[in-house]
């Protein structure tokens, strides 16, 4: 009988993981960040409005950015406490960098979210850019409380 692997991620002791930015893989030239903006299993989850909305925002200005050519992907986590960011041929510093300008760029937004209509999403009225704005702003909050050092802490 064949043993199946244990993902990366659910090797991580979710009970001392702090809001962060983490490098959760790497295959290849592109590497998997764990954007966490909530600390788990505390009962503070995004509800989906937030999730939803910050995903739109970050998404947005993050593919065009000064990674945007580099980016492969950006999405939330089924547990509601962070994202998920992969990012091709990108060093540390760079990608926590435009993860900080991002934030800013969600934070200084005004207008509409983005995707916001019928035709380009397909659930448009869970948008708000207030809730967006508040997950920007706690989590710069939370990568500015202590050094970003990208590894998850044993």
């Amino acid at each position: 009988m064949n043993t199946i692997e244990r993902i990366k991620s659910f090797t991580i002791n979710h009970d001392k993981l702090l809001p962060g930015l983490y490098v959760s893989r790497v295959d290849g030239d592109i590497t998997t960040y764990d954007m966490r903006t909530r600390k788990p299993n505390t009962g503070d989850l995004m509800d989906n409005g937030t999730m939803h909305s910050f995903e739109h925002m970050f998404a947005t200005y993050v593919r065009n950015g000064e990674l945007s050519s580099q980016i492969v992907y950006f999405g939330p986590m089924g547990c509601q406490t962070g994202f998920y960011l992969l990012v091709r041929n990108a060093d540390n510093a760079t990608v926590l960098r435009e993860v900080i300008r991002t934030c800013e760029r969600i934070l200084a937004h005004e207008g509409p979210v983005f995707g916001a209509t019928r035709i380009e999403c397909g659930n448009y009225r869970n948008l708000s850019l207030d809730p967006a704005k508040t997950e920007a702003e706690r989590y710069l909050a939370a990568l500015n409380a202590r050094e970003q050092t990208f590894i998850y802490e044993e």
